[in-house]
């Protein structure tokens, strides 16, 4: 398998509890995106290397809700939220929420942009309550694990 991994950023707004991610991935819209909607795809990038996946519910469309699992040695990490609004291939706008912090939903929205040549840029822009609970999430380790995952994404789109 022929890989390309490609640089993940992840910027904090000095001046809004804001963080973006930007990546681009060598695979065409449609697959990128759907790569982000159907669970059993999901299951197989979403999270850092060394972690299993169990998805109690992944309703990817407007109006829709997901919960999940992660798990290692170390224990079990929850997630859950709500998808606001689904446009297929352009866009995605959801809750995000760790049970282990509920007071730290974040609303999210990822778009999808086509660059031609057969290759997808997504970007990612998280706002939270406050400028503190962003810095906790940055603090968290979370890089890692986006990282991780857009590099199996790659793999993923690659295979």
């Amino acid at each position: 398998m022929n890989t390309t991994t490609r640089e993940t950023t992840i910027a904090a707004d000095p001046n809004a509890p804001t963080i973006t991610i930007t990546r681009e991935f060598d695979a065409p819209r449609e697959r990128v995106f759907r790569a982000h909607v159907e669970p059993d795809l999901v299951r197989r990038w979403l999270g850092p290397r060394g972690l299993e996946m169990d998805i109690d519910r992944f309703d990817c469309e407007t109006g829709g809700a997901y919960r999940y699992t992660h798990r290692d040695e170390n224990g079990e990490y929850r997630f859950y939220g709500s998808f606001h609004e689904v446009r297929p291939n352009e866009r995605i706008v959801q809750t995000f929420t760790f049970e282990g912090f509920p007071d730290g939903v974040s609303l999210e929205t990822v778009t999808f942009t086509d660059l031609g040549d057969g290759r997808t840029r997504i970007e990612g822009l998280s706002f939270y309550d406050s400028v503190e609970t962003r810095d906790l999430v940055l603090s968290s380790g979370m890089d890692h694990g986006v990282r991780e995952g857009y590099e199996r994404l790659d793999e993923l789109l690659a295979g």
